[in-house]
Parts: structure tokens; sequence; C-alpha cells
């Protein structure tokens, strides 16, 4: 069995949010990360991962998000030897201002531009592969618009 988890990549006037996850959480705690949490079993539903990643954006960092896109997805073992599928999404600041709502979740939120992300030799791999994938499918947006 896997859990699975859903990730945010928010971003607005050229910089990421990024959490930085609380010293209690079981999973990369005291770690700058993406905002998400993991899907809740509902039985019978549609659109479970986009409605997971707004309500856990919502609850964690008090902000309105919209226009979820696919980025990655990819799997990983926890700590405690949890089997978790992970799928990132790139989402538009819809409204509110980001703030740490959840103390047992987030301890800070910190924005960043991909440079200062990509250049943090503290920041894990995957982070940066992220947030790359979602930096070019924001460019291939632009091409495509202009």
């Amino acid at each position: 069995m896997f859990i699975v988890n859903v990730e945010g990549a928010i971003y607005k006037n050229e910089k990421w949010l990024l959490i930085r996850r609380s010293e209690k959480e079981e999973h990369a705690g005291g770690l700058l990360s993406l905002v998400g949490g993991k899907v809740e079993e509902e039985g019978t539903s549609s659109d479970i991962l986009e409605r997971t990643l707004k309500r856990e954006i919502t609850e964690e960092v008090g902000i309105e998000v919209s226009n979820l896109r696919y980025v990655n997805s990819s799997s990983f073992v926890t700590d405690s030897g949890i089997n978790v599928v992970d799928i990132v999404f790139l989402c538009d600041h819809e409204s509110g201002e980001a703030f740490a709502k959840s103390p047992d979740e987030v301890d800070d939120v910190i924005w960043m531009t991909t440079q200062q992300i990509l250049s943090n030799s503290n920041l894990p791999i995957y982070l940066k592969e992220n947030i790359k994938l979602a930096e070019k499918l924001i460019n291939n947006n632009k091409v495509a618009i202009s």
C-alpha cells in the first residue's frame, strides 16, 4: 500500500512559496518543502488530488490557489518505512497572504526565486528537480501565448 501525497508549486511575482516543515513532523521535519499533504480516503469521488491540494494549502498557509497543472510524480519511503506516491502540481496564487497557519505542520513560509532554490546546497535534489520542471511548464506556457 501507498500513501498518496500532493504538493503545490505555487508561483507568484517570480518566486516560489516554500514552507519550513514543523520540527514535529515525522517526515522531513525542519526541512524546506512545497506545500501539501496526504490524500484521505473518500470512497468514490472525482478531482480528489486537486481538492486535497487546495484544502491542504488553505489549511497550512492560508491562501487560495487555482489552475492546477500536473508537474511530476515520484515515490519515496519515509524514515519509518512508509511508501509514498508524491504528485506535484503547478498552482496559480489566487488570493491571500501566505503565513504559517498550521503550527503543527508549518514553522515558516519563505518565498524564493528559482535561482535561490537551485543554488541552495541545503535543499534536497527532489525539490530542486520539481522546481525546474514547474518552471519549464511556466516557460512553455509563455511561449505558447506569445
